[in-house]
């Protein structure tokens, strides 16, 4: 099979650079993967609403299945959006719906409150070494700091 390439018309490749990512930091790294890990966590929760048949007489019994199915899914979105502020935002919107399900089964109770507290530090003490990391970074190279500073969003924690 022949290579397909983008040459000119001189017959020489024109060699196409990939722009460099800005390197993730702390809070977001930790942050997709907690909610990656509570987006399995929540679909199986769904599950347990539908085979308790917690939604109530009157609610047929799959809108368990389809909640946290919608739900899980929103957790992997928020995930995949970790590199700006609308998926931290998302992230803390998401342990509040997961905290608020537990009037349908009070042991989802547990998960919130794991989950909720491993994103919790993970923001909190994350956004902090993302802020450390940034500020050693600007000591040692003024020139270069603010070509290398994360997309870590303010508001993740405001102490030092």
């Amino acid at each position: 099979m022949a290579r397909v390439s983008d040459e000119t018309s001189s017959g020489a490749a024109a060699p196409r650079r990939r722009r460099a990512r800005a390197p993730r930091g702390l809070a977001q790294k930790l942050g997709s993967i907690i909610l990656g890990f509570e987006a399995i966590v929540v679909g199986l929760a769904g599950l347990t609403v539908f085979g308790l048949k917690a939604l109530g007489p009157d609610i047929a019994p799959w809108w368990g299945i389809v909640g946290g199915a919608v739900v899980a899914i929103a957790m992997l979105v928020a995930a995949g959006l970790m590199g700006s502020r609308a998926g931290i935002v998302m992230g803390w919107i998401l342990q509040v719906i997961v905290l608020l399900s537990a009037i349908l089964v009070p042991a989802i109770g547990l998960v919130a409150i794991i989950f909720g507290g491993m994103w919790a530090y993970a923001m909190i003490v994350g956004g902090r070494a993302d802020r450390a990391a940034r500020t050693a970074a600007s000591a040692a190279d003024p020139e270069n700091a603010a070509a290398s500073t994360s997309t870590d969003s303010p508001g993740n924690d405001d102490r030092e």
